[in-house]
């Protein structure tokens, strides 16, 4: 098993055949909302990021984004009757068939509301929703740290917890839509309530809203991730120690998806990925401890190359794909 720590970043870019019109790619986490628009052969055009206010609802989230949007085609001197299709992303199980949102509890904001629907409503144009780490495997395995790999996993370490599956060189969704939902795998049985009702989920102990839960006594209110990770490099124990058991908590877990499905590669992102090696060597050392032998032989774990554009980007590729798949066409590139 080989660990490699990012990789020299490019610009991404889609080859698909050129046509008319443009895409649009839109990330809605938990407190930032992304949003890109590309033309139809894949090149980026622009890419606007606003921090989006934690609780913020569904028809607000929209606004926000048509606004950003607004911007963008603005700078391009483009109208919004120029998009053909848009691919947005949710930091939620997204139900399959029909992309329902039925969790209350993760994504308050959105629960019980058809997601296409809203925005197919605010953009003018038809609408494809999936899981927002879903889509960033997508984004990683076609222009990313994944590309090449035939079977890989995603995992985001963010506000959430996180995966999407390829297997055979396809995203891998699973009948309901819920394959890969690592964050809510039990690590401990008696452990902290996580937000889904069980008990001891990952979640509750790899987040970012667990680091800074734990460490806010120690650095005060109103920390960053960011900030944990600056104080670790500079040789604070806490910062070092809290840092260390997240890795190790998310290891052991993607340890048993190595057994399971035996992936080429682990690609982490999210936001805990800018701890680099602080994350990394102990998730490492996990996943060789607890998985078996064959099961990590030809295993790579990387840093996203993507970063903090892997959501949004995967948004674009989604709907490129289905604009291609409405036309009779493939992805090419």
């Amino acid at each position: 098993m080989e660990t490699v720590p990012g990789g020299t970043r490019h610009r991404p870019r889609i080859r698909l055949t050129p046509g008319e019109g443009t895409v649009v790619g839109l990330d809605v986490g938990h407190r930032h909302i992304s949003v890109a628009l590309a033309d139809s052969s894949g090149e980026p055009l622009g890419l606007c990021r606003s921090v989006l206010p934690a609780g913020t609802s569904a028809p607000r989230a929209l606004e926000i984004a048509e606004r950003l949007l607004g911007q963008i085609l603005a700078d391009q001197r483009r109208g919004l009757s120029a998009v053909q299709r848009v691919g947005m992303g949710l930091p939620a199980p997204v139900g399959r068939p029909g992309g329902r949102m039925h969790s209350r509890a993760i994504l308050p904001g959105w629960a019980g509301l058809d997601p296409a629907e809203q925005a197919a409503e605010t953009f003018g144009a038809p609408v494809s929703v999936d899981n927002d780490a879903n889509l960033a495997a997508l984004a990683e395995h076609r222009w990313g740290a994944g590309r090449g790999a035939e079977t890989m996993a995603y995992v985001k370490l963010s506000d959430g917890v996180g995966s999407g599956l390829i297997i055979d060189g396809r995203l891998f969704r699973g009948p309901g839509g819920t394959a890969g939902e690592l964050g809510h795998t039990t690590i401990e049985d008696h452990g902290t309530v996580c937000r889904c009702g069980n008990r001891g989920c990952l979640e509750t102990v790899a987040s970012a809203r667990a680091i800074l839960e734990l460490l806010e006594p120690r650095l005060g209110p109103g920390i960053s991730i960011a900030q944990v990770v600056s104080a670790a490099s500079d040789g604070d124990h806490a910062c070092l120690r809290v840092l260390h058991d997240t890795g190790h908590h998310a290891g052991r877990a993607l340890a048993n998806l190595c057994n399971l499905f035996n992936p080429e590669a682990i690609i982490v992102g999210g936001e805990l990925a800018q701890a680099g090696d602080l994350l990394l060597a102990p998730m490492h050392e996990a996943i060789r401890r607890h998985a078996v032998p064959p099961a990590t032989d030809q295993l790579t774990v990387r840093l996203s190359r993507l970063r903090e554009r892997a959501g949004v980007l995967g948004a674009v590729a989604l709907a490129l794909d289905e604009q291609l798949r409405s036309t009779g066409k493939s992805f090419t590139g």
